[in-house]
């Protein structure tokens, strides 16, 4: 199956910051319409060993079978780093979500940017409204609110 595969973190360092959302829907294999509910595992709600665990549990994400969760993201190897080592941070058996197949549309987004790396963000392909570099910031503000739309929002863009 492939899903729209997203994290939200405190910061750009795995070894030092934390993922505070991961977010997952299924999608229909030949158009990549959504045919689930977003999944938004919440670290607020519980702990970040907690939504590592339950992503890991209910995606497919460790399953033997290749094709069981084909993760379809933006700059997917930023999410693989963290799910790695926060898995290794949190003595959990850590999961590789870039040794099966996968799509990243990061390549996408840099031929669309002209070739150019910089400036090839999502926020600035589509619609999406801003960045998320506030999140951390909202998240230490405990505004967990705005984090879920910015969320939503993205993944109506993606």
């Amino acid at each position: 199956m492939n899903y729209y595969l997203d994290i939200e973190t405190t910061g750009l360092d795995p070894l030092r910051h934390k993922i505070i959302t991961i977010q997952y829907m299924e999608l229909e294999r030949n158009t990549a319409k959504p045919v689930g509910p977003l999944k938004i595992l919440k670290e607020w709600e519980s702990d970040e060993k907690t939504i590592l665990k339950k992503f890991i549990s209910d995606s497919g994400v460790a399953d033997k079978y290749p094709f069981a969760f084909i993760p379809v993201g933006f700059n997917l190897p930023f999410e693989h780093n963290f799910i790695w080592q926060r898995c290794m941070s949190n003595a959990l058996q850590p999961v590789d979500i870039l040794d099966r197949p996968f799509l990243d549309l990061k390549t996408v987004g840099v031929i669309m940017n002209k070739g150019e790396f910089k400036g090839a963000g999502l926020d600035n392909l589509t619609n999406k409204p801003q960045s998320g570099k506030e999140i951390p910031r909202l998240y230490y503000e405990k505004n967990y609110g705005e984090i879920e739309k910015y969320i939503k929002i993205e993944t109506e863009s993606f």
